[in-house]
């Protein structure tokens, strides 16, 4: 933990956050006052993925998606063998 004053955090403010990513930074007023500077990273979304190269059109992957429902359909069972119901909204 690296303590500075209030003068020293201003003069090297781009220093002292680059500290906090490593260790809490505390900065002392004065009066007594105190504060801490913690580094908070960014949580990522699960959903934040890299995107795939793909010549596949919008209308090819509708065309597909209705190709695996109508199968399902004329089945009448789902992928993992139970009984499927299928809903549609259009």
């Amino acid at each position: 933990m690296k303590v500075y004053t209030y003068s020293e955090a201003r003069q090297r403010f781009a220093e002292v956050l680059n500290i906090a990513r490593e260790e809490d930074v505390i900065i002392k007023r004065r009066g007594g006052e105190t504060f801490t500077i913690i580094f908070k990273k960014t949580p990522k979304s699960p959903f934040d993925i890299p995107g795939i190269k793909t010549k596949a059109t919008t209308q090819d992957i509708l065309e597909a998606i209705k190709d695996s429902r109508e199968s399902i359909a004329e089945q009448g069972t789902a992928p993992d063998g139970n009984s499927a119901t299928l809903h549609c909204r259009r």
